[in-house]
């Protein structure tokens, strides 16, 4: 039996792949879209069957970082799955489809007065894909990543097996911790299918602090004073070509107060506001994106390897952040950039990840550099996907 056959006697939308839907320029030769989470299974299960590769598809909003696969047999496509499944508000928790838009979710919890404290830079982003490659924005600095927010999770195995972890309330430990462990994993695990998230709840104000530096030393110093102090930011970033912005949330009469604070610390150039500052929550601009990890302590550092101009930078007070290298920029120049920034970083434990990048980029460089758990991820992807038939190659060292 024909492939297509095969699947679309399990799936009620399964059809030939097109050259538009490539991932990274790897045509799928089929496209599935399963409506419930047992058709999901059916449709891994017959993949397992027919030895297809699988490659899992959101919104599409960060299909292109990575590699790309060595192959996409089958394109599984999650927009239909797209339900708020439970919303626990009493709990602080909801369920949510792998294929519901963060933006969605975000507009259903705020009706109770919740959200989830998970700001995703790329609009129309889905909640599988952003637990899928670990995505987070501003709000890192005091929430954390998916990581730190999903005590659950629904996943489809290779073998079409479906698998839980975790549960609907906070204190739930039981089982293995999937959760963690397919944050950041690229789809190369398991398809993610349902995710449990711990909620907070909505600040009753917001309030942006911003002061302007001139060097990586003020830059420094600015960020290391807000971090000593006792204000408590919700959020601390710089922002290239000369910001630190802090983001304080809580009852109007603290957040007044602890703005007024922060105002005497930081500085004449200080500037209070009830609207974020321009790059606030977004990647840097730029075709080639870097993904970058180091304590607080490496911000000079970073900022004086990246002094070129039209080279952004964001950087979160978490020890994360993006460097964005413009399309100009020749293959080349960006291998030495990026050399530059990893020999930078590894003084400090950090690390530098090409997240996408132009295809002449892509052969120049080597995405992930120095893996030191690669050997342990390699017996991970053997344990759950033991004929690598999950997003083949699209992870570090070929995963």
């Amino acid at each position: 039996m024909r492939p297509l056959d095969a699947l679309a006697k399990v799936c009620g939308d399964v059809r030939p792949g097109e050259s538009a839907e490539g991932v990274l320029g790897v045509e799928p030769s089929l496209v599935a879209a399963p409506g419930s989470v047992a058709e999901a299974a059916e449709v891994m299960r017959v993949a397992a069957e027919l030895d297809l590769a699988v490659v899992p598809r959101g919104a599409e909003t960060r299909l292109d970082w990575g590699t790309p696969p060595r192959r996409c047999d089958l394109l599984v496509d999650t927009h239909r799955l797209d339900a708020l499944v439970e919303h626990a508000s009493g709990d602080l928790v909801a369920k949510a489809q792998a294929g519901l838009p963060m933006d969605r979710l975000a507009e259903a919890l705020a009706d109770r007065g919740q959200r989830l404290a998970l700001d995703v830079p790329l609009p129309g982003s889905t909640v599988g894909g952003t637990v899928a490659t670990g995505a987070a924005g501003p709000l890192r600095t005091l929430f954390g990543t998916p990581r730190d927010l999903v005590i659950g999770l629904t996943v489809v195995r290779a073998d079409g097996q479906i698998a839980r972890s975790g549960g609907k309330v906070v204190k739930n430990v039981a089982g293995y911790d999937l959760g963690r462990l397919f944050c950041g994993s690229y789809g190369t695990l398991g398809l993610i299918v349902e995710v449990t998230f711990r909620l907070h709840p909505v600040p009753a104000a917001r309030a942006w602090v911003t002061c302007s530096v001139g060097d990586p030393g003020e830059a420094h110093e600015a960020v290391q004073s807000v971090l000593h102090s006792p204000v408590a930011p919700s959020a601390l970033e710089y922002l290239s070509p000369g910001t630190v912005a802090v983001l304080l949330e809580g009852v109007p009469e603290g957040v007044a107060a602890r703005a007024g604070q922060l105002t005497t610390l930081l500085g004449d150039t200080a500037q209070v506001t009830d609207t974020a500052p321009d790059g606030w929550g977004v990647y840097p601009d730029g075709t080639t994106l870097i993904d970058v990890t180091a304590p607080p302590t490496a911000l000079p550092h970073l900022l004086a390897a990246t002094a070129q101009p039209e080279v952004a930078v964001s950087w979160n007070a978490s020890g994360h952040g993006h460097v964005g290298l413009p399309s100009g920029m020749a293959p080349a120049e960006v291998a030495a950039v990026l050399g530059s920034l990893r020999d930078t970083l590894a003084a400090h434990k950090g690390r530098a990840v090409v997240q996408y990048a132009p295809e002449d980029v892509r052969g120049e460089v080597d995405f992930w550099g120095p893996v030191p758990a690669l050997a342990l991820m390699r017996r991970v992807k053997d344990q759950f996907d033991p004929d690598h038939r999950l997003s083949p190659g699209r992870f570090v060292g070929g995963i």
